[in-house]
């Protein structure tokens, strides 16, 4: 009924207008004010009652430029366009951070689009991979002497390590932030002697801390101007970065649909909200902390940065709130740590699962999205 009158309007509106000066002429409603300044004259400046004292000094609350044009001028004046803002320096997708001796870097943006990208750093300076996770976000480089690498990552990392004669060794490690599409980049290294055939393993926490600051801070400058020039991201590296090693909808002991995933749960997160994302649901909420994805059945997926255009605000086309409640078909993906693997279930709410047969809808489309 909102939306029958609301078109009524229009029509109405429309055919009235035809014609009329009232509406769009020169003194009508809707007219251009665009020259309406150059009709405005200058006041005296306020003067204050000569008995007044300690009164603060009044300034022109608009004052007019020096510069201003002959206010005889008559006609119509085009406004010039604007000059466009200049980008902050400051405002990247990626920045430095800091905790005691620890650096890494931090990623605005999801771990599948950062991978990549620090991969195609460390192989533009000269190291090589010597083995890549992408389903646990890690790859590490072969022992390799200074020389080997490139000119100036030699010369910089030379004069951090203990000894130019020494050879290294790089881990990398990327795990999803704590805010969501965000990410943590971690580079651990280790160093011995040139020569040394002894194997050494990484720790836990950085040691040889001067060289993997190093490595961060070049790796944070590379990802910058990479950003900045646009550079572009690997689908097919962002689709295996956290795709699960194995994937399987099998029932659970009381018959009720599970998806398996053969992944680490920071892994699952990630892969199973990005399915989501592609598929035709709404997802209206998430809770990172208890593993849950809150969707909504009976709305479809919000485009991003979609913006309702004005006939749209104007006559009701999008539904109320009253009308997305009334027709709502609400359920919570749920993420569970099982040993190595994690199941992906679908609940009603926190005490009933959801029917099977809209269960195994849900997680069907999950699992031709993780692909």
């Amino acid at each position: 009924m909102k939306r029958l009158a609301g078109l009524s309007a229009l029509a109405l509106i429309i055919s009235s207008t035809s014609g009329c000066a009232w509406l769009w002429g020169e003194d009508g409603y809707f007219r251009d004010r665009g020259s309406d300044y150059l009709e405005a004259t200058q006041k005296p400046p306020m003067q204050l009652p000569p008995d007044a004292s300690n009164v603060k000094r009044l300034d022109p609350l608009l004052p007019i430029p020096r510069n201003v044009a002959d206010d005889n001028v008559k006609g119509e004046f085009e406004v010039p366009r604007p000059l466009p803002l200049a980008a902050s320096a400051e405002a990247s997708d990626f920045s430095l951070q800091k905790s005691g001796a620890a650096r890494w870097v931090l990623a605005q943006r999801a771990p599948a689009e950062v991978w990549p990208v620090a991969r195609q750093f460390f192989e533009d300076n000269g190291f090589r991979i010597a083995e890549e996770r992408p389903q646990t976000g890690e790859f590490n480089t072969t022992w390799q002497r200074f020389d080997e690498l490139s000119a100036s990552m030699a010369d910089r990392l030379g004069g951090a390590a203990s000894s130019r004669d020494s050879e290294i060794r790089a881990r990398v490690r990327i795990e999803p932030g704590v805010q969501r599409n965000t990410s943590e980049v971690y580079v651990v290294t280790v160093e011995r002697k040139a020569g040394d055939s002894a194997e050494q393993e990484f720790p836990a926490r950085s040691t040889n801390t001067g060289v993997d600051a190093v490595l961060v801070d070049e790796m944070l400058a590379s990802m910058t101007r990479s950003a900045e020039k646009g550079g572009s991201v690997s689908l097919l590296a962002a689709r295996d970065f956290d795709a699960p090693s194995r994937v399987s909808l099998s029932e659970d002991g009381s018959g009720n649909p599970v998806l398996n995933l053969g992944a680490d749960l920071d892994r699952a997160w990630s892969s199973v909200g990005r399915a989501l994302e592609h598929g035709e649901w709404r997802v209206e909420d998430i809770n990172r902390s208890l593993g849950l994805y809150y969707i909504n059945l009976a709305e479809k997926a919000e485009p991003k940065n979609k913006e309702p255009g004005f006939f749209s605000r104007m006559f009701g086309s999008e539904p109320s709130k009253e009308e997305i409640e009334a027709r709502a078909e609400r359920y919570q993906v749920r993420l569970s740590k099982v040993g190595d693997s994690v199941q992906v279930t679908v609940e009603k709410n926190i005490n009933t699962v959801a029917p099977a047969d809209v269960a195994r809808r849900v997680l069907s489309v999950i699992q031709d999205n993780l692909g």
